[in-house]
């Protein structure tokens, strides 16, 4: 039995912040089909990562818990819809080692800096691929990629950086 003050005590979902959840994770998952519909890019694991924009502006925006709520079900459920379950190992591996240093980097930088922070969470979202993709494969091998994707995840994280210091800023005055 329950009693009321301990630490066993639920207390009810404020709504307002589910549904900005639920809106959020939603943006990034429509982001990330749409992504996929793209053409694939000559080096493996290389694209965009249009929806870590949504990542990023949360970790500021909505703190690390919220944010790898969001991160956890668009992986998941991007996996299903797209009907690639082999790349939820990878999603999940980059998107998680991207959160842990965005969520370390933030203490360290303010919102005005997030285009400096997202090149190099992008890097770290490609090395938890490469790692995740060297335990599936049990190869070394896959590393031999490592210095095409440490360029294309500094190039497409400026962009999605720079994507989410524009989003915060224009919905930081839009709430004013």
């Amino acid at each position: 039995m329950r009693e009321e003050g301990t630490s066993l005590t639920h207390k009810p979902a404020d709504p307002r912040r589910l549904a900005r959840l639920a809106l959020l994770t939603a943006v990034a998952l429509t982001i990330f089909l749409v992504e996929a519909q793209l053409p694939v890019l000559p080096i493996p694991g290389a694209k965009l990562g249009l929806a870590n924009i949504v990542t990023v502006y949360a970790v500021f925006v909505l703190g690390p818990g919220d944010a790898l709520s969001i991160l956890l079900v668009r992986v998941f459920l991007g996996a299903v819809f797209s009907g690639q379950m082999s790349t939820f190992f990878y999603s999940l591996s980059g998107g998680f080692l991207c959160w842990v240093v965005l969520c370390v980097l933030r203490q360290f930088f303010s919102q005005k800096q997030i285009w400096l922070l997202s090149p190099v969470s992008a890097v770290f979202h490609n090395l938890g691929q490469l790692l995740a993709a060297a335990a599936l494969l049990q190869s070394w091998a896959v590393f031999a990629w490592l210095p095409y994707l440490l360029i294309a995840g500094i190039a497409a994280g400026l962009f999605t950086g720079l994507a989410a210091q524009f989003l915060l800023e224009r919905l930081e005055k839009i709430q004013k």
